[in-house]
């Protein structure tokens, strides 16, 4: 896992993936047959093949914040970048790219209420750092939770999995394949935490048959919404609030989990959105599905996955780009 270690230590929050983007590279490249990074950002990988298309994706970026003032204390004022965890951020600590450290806190409260707000926070940077480099920070530059990759028996807790967990099955999938018949395309999105924008050009581009995204899904029970559970294997994802999963994307990974002897989970979301919401819609539309690895906490520092689950949806995704013909 310690190739999931340094994708998630490196700090690339919406719009700024390259860090992780240069690791990808270097994983993928003794394996690939063709390496893109087009307009956007988004890193396409591509193992030619005679058959249909095949799109399978993950976000690269993940939540973070953005200095929008330093103000007269030396404090910097910031907003979100992306759907970031307001009560997480309180008190944690962030790396700004330029590894200047600071510590997220609120202004002191006129009242009991305890709620957060954006406005009413700022970073308070770490003294040596106040002194030294402060004036390096500038308006626009972002910052992310500090890395902090934990290992504890089956389970992983780390700022990004959201979803550095997805790239490293990604790049683990491509190593692993050892034939295809299929044109595969393996998309390593941006900007996905502000709109899914990378993965709606990339699908354009590619004009995919079919697409398979690789996702982090919630394992809290929410009102008795969820009954997913870390450890129990990955979750095939029936709906979220951006797509219904077509069928047979649905069907091919199932029979590919029982196959292989994989329990696999089952995914049925009333809220939240993930790339393979813009994929299936795109030009005449493409069949389109996803596998969902549980995770904990999301938009915090501290996620949690399964090593299992990650290591078994490596093992369905290799067996789908092998032995499927289509």
């Amino acid at each position: 896992m310690e190739l999931l270690k340094r994708l998630t230590n490196v700090i690339a929050p919406s719009g700024n993936e390259k860090p992780v983007r240069d690791i990808i590279i270097e994983e993928v490249k003794p394996f690939a047959d063709e390496i893109i990074v087009d307009v956007l950002g988004n890193l396409i990988v591509r193992k030619k093949g005679n058959g249909k298309k095949i799109m399978l994706s993950s976000h690269m970026d993940e939540v973070g914040i953005i200095a929008t003032v330093i103000d007269d204390n030396g404090f910097v004022r910031f907003s979100n970048v992306g759907d970031v965890n307001q009560k997480a951020l309180q008190y944690s600590k962030m790396n700004f790219a330029n590894r200047i450290v600071g510590i997220v806190t609120n202004e002191p409260a006129e009242s009991t209420d305890n709620s957060t707000n954006f406005n009413k926070m700022y970073v308070d940077i770490i003294c040596d750092c106040k002194v030294n480099k402060l004036d390096t920070i500038s308006i626009g530059d972002v910052a992310t939770f500090a890395p902090n990759f934990d290992i504890c028996g089956d389970f992983i807790s780390s700022k990004a999995l959201d979803n550095r967990a997805g790239c490293y099955v990604l790049i683990e999938t491509i190593k692993k394949i050892s034939k295809t018949e299929n044109d595969l395309y393996f998309v390593f999105t941006v900007q996905q935490e502000l709109g899914l924008r990378g993965a709606k050009t990339a699908a354009y581009a590619i004009k995919p048959n079919y697409a398979i995204d690789t996702t982090p899904c919630d394992d809290v029970p929410n009102g008795g919404k969820s009954s997913l559970k870390l450890g129990n294997g990955p979750a095939i994802k029936i709906k979220d609030d951006s797509i219904i999963c077509h069928p047979f994307i649905k069907n091919l990974l199932i029979k590919t989990a029982e196959n292989l002897e994989i329990r696999p989970q089952f995914e049925v979301l009333d809220k939240g959105n993930t790339d393979a919401g813009v994929i299936h819609t795109t030009g005449i539309g493409v069949i389109t599905g996803a596998i969902s690895i549980p995770l904990r906490y999301n938009h915090t520092a501290c996620e949690m996955v399964s090593k299992s689950d990650i290591e078994n949806s490596i093992k369905i995704l290799t067996n789908v780009c092998e032995e499927l013909l289509i």
